[in-house]
């Protein structure tokens, strides 16, 4: 249950918020709702989040696999569920976002997403436990761009993950409407 109350008063920034994020998810998002008591944080995050979206040196699947391994990190549930639907929707493989949480043992990484979701995995730690030996490795594969990129990514994804974990926002279904299809 969320920390804070998710309901406001019906301006007309609350009405415009809803139907934007109506427009674009189907519904209106939580952490938006959360957002709405501080209207320069919300405008704040937007522009992040905007900013962030026009970042293409990574390649799609890292990136996604790089925001799940840190929200699975932090225990964020709403994250996990959104992150899913999104990434299921830009076409990341399913059995590869499902198999997120035990990625260790699973076998249907490659040694680069392996590396990737290692270093994710470093960097959300409190304190982080990133190594020269991480980077390195992540430096055979990316270029410098790229690696620049993957870090702040994973950057933005613990701040994402720890507001909405610390802010009490758990999932809102959004993984129930992806077409899922047995793993065989």
């Amino acid at each position: 249950m969320a920390r804070i109350g998710l309901e406001h008063e019906r301006t007309w920034l609350v009405r415009l918020a809803e139907w934007g994020s109506r427009r674009k998810y189907g519904k209106v998002m939580d952490p938006g709702r959360a957002a709405l008591h501080n209207r320069r944080v919300m405008a704040s995050m937007l522009l992040l989040e905007g900013s962030a979206a026009r970042w293409k040196a990574l390649d799609p699947d890292l990136k996604a696999l790089a925001v799940m391994v840190t929200s699975a990190e932090i225990g964020c549930s709403w994250c996990m569920d959104f992150g899913y639907w999104e990434f299921h929707h830009q076409g990341v493989d399913p059995a590869k976002l499902r198999d997120v949480p035990r990625w260790r043992d699973s076998d249907v990484y490659s040694d680069l997403e392996r590396a990737v979701m290692d270093y994710a995995e470093a960097m959300t730690a409190t304190p982080p436990t990133v190594t020269d030996e991480q980077v390195e490795r992540l430096r055979r594969d990316l270029t410098d761009d790229q690696l620049v990129e993957l870090t702040a990514l994973v950057s933005l994804e613990n701040y994402r993950s720890r507001t909405n974990a610390a802010l009490g926002l758990t999932s809102q279904g959004f993984k129930e409407y992806c077409e899922l299809r047995p793993v065989e």
